[in-house]
């Protein structure tokens, strides 16, 4: 199924992700209830998005299914040369099924995942594992399941399937039915230190000193985070929104240039997400100007742009509202307070 992966790169997916760096504790935990045969049927990953836990299940998978041990890429390090290894990573493993957003028909991912799709978790598992000891489900993620496939998907893991493993990815896991998050295993996977986020990303990233320092605090310890903002030119709309807030905003022409980059009729389009970039990055510096301004009625000035901008994203999207025109009117307000 089509994935809204974290990095476009098709290399850099999560189940051509080999090497595992952090989270050991989540692995050590995984192995020991391997180890004493009491592996749960069905593990919640929980955890901001981008720290490892798609990775995590793929390394699962393939210790579940693999024979080539690696002990150089950790505790459930399997070698990419293993025959499972790369059926899996050609998505053609039979004993593996991966459920992710699917796109329509405009190539858009959909907000959800189908009941449908849930229900082929359950017609999977109803079959004998072909070539492996363990039949294994990934769905990444389980927060984008509606009512009727949640509902679904609790009633697979109220009849727990024989040699069946389902790991469950989960950004928000306060979200989901409590009925889903009581009849799994848990486990959290913490943000990353700074030094280890700096080591991850700095072979596949062009920027060093100030700008790395700044685009490792951005991500708030996800590496996953850090290099989806890199890839998007974060550093460059948080630029933007700086100057934007400052004495000397940037010349009449500049701005014209970007109100025109960002007026796009299609929500997929390079403009909107420059746009909802843009809005992120201008949220996270208005907030920090909300906290830290004196007197209060200029801090209150700032707490009330802060929440007008927390939506204009979502706004901006379900009416069709011109991003063009609404990054204009922004530029006009924030004149006033800056």
């Amino acid at each position: 199924m089509a994935s809204p992966a974290l990095v476009e790169d098709a290399t850099l997916h999560p189940r051509n992700t080999y090497e595992y760096r952090q989270n050991e504790v989540a692995e050590q935990a995984f192995m020991d209830a391997y180890g004493r045969g009491r592996l749960h049927h069905a593990w919640l990953l929980c955890g901001p998005q981008g720290l490892g836990k798609a990775t995590f299940a793929y390394r699962a998978a393939r210790f579940l299914m693999g024979r080539a041990r690696d002990p150089s890429l950790g505790l459930m390090g399997i070698s990419s040369q293993d025959p499972d290894a790369k059926l899996i990573a050609a998505q053609s493993h039979p004993d593996l099924l991966a459920i992710e957003r699917e796109a329509n028909d405009s190539g858009k991912l959909k907000k959800n995942i189908s009941v449908e799709a849930i229900r082929e978790v359950g017609t999977f598992f109803s079959k004998a594992p072909s070539r492996s000891p363990y039949r294994v489900a990934i769905i990444d993620s389980v927060d984008d399941l509606n009512i009727n496939s949640a509902n679904a998907l609790l009633k697979i893991l109220e009849e727990p399937p024989e040699r069946g493993i389902l790991f469950l990815v989960s950004h928000s896991p306060g979200k989901l039915l409590a009925t889903i998050r009581s009849r799994c295993r848990r486990l959290t996977f913490a943000p990353w230190q700074d030094e280890a986020v700096r080591a991850f990303i700095e072979p596949d990233v062009d920027v060093r000193g100030d700008d790395l320092a700044r685009l490792i605090s951005m991500a708030k310890g996800s590496p996953g985070k850090a290099l989806k903002l890199w890839q998007d030119k974060a550093l460059d709309m948080d630029d933007l929104a700086a100057r934007i807030l400052s004495s000397s905003p940037p010349p009449r022409a500049e701005l014209i240039r970007y109100a025109t980059e960002f007026k796009t009729s299609s929500a997929r389009s390079d403009g909107a997400k420059k746009f909802s970039l843009f809005m992120d990055m201008l949220c996270e510096q208005v907030r920090e100007r909300a906290l830290s301004s004196h007197p209060y009625g200029r801090a209150k000035q700032w707490a009330d742009l802060w929440a007008r901008l927390s939506t204009v994203t979502a706004e901006t999207e379900a009416v069709n509202l011109d991003r063009g025109e609404y990054f204009w009117a922004l530029c006009r307000d924030i004149r006033e307070i800056a």
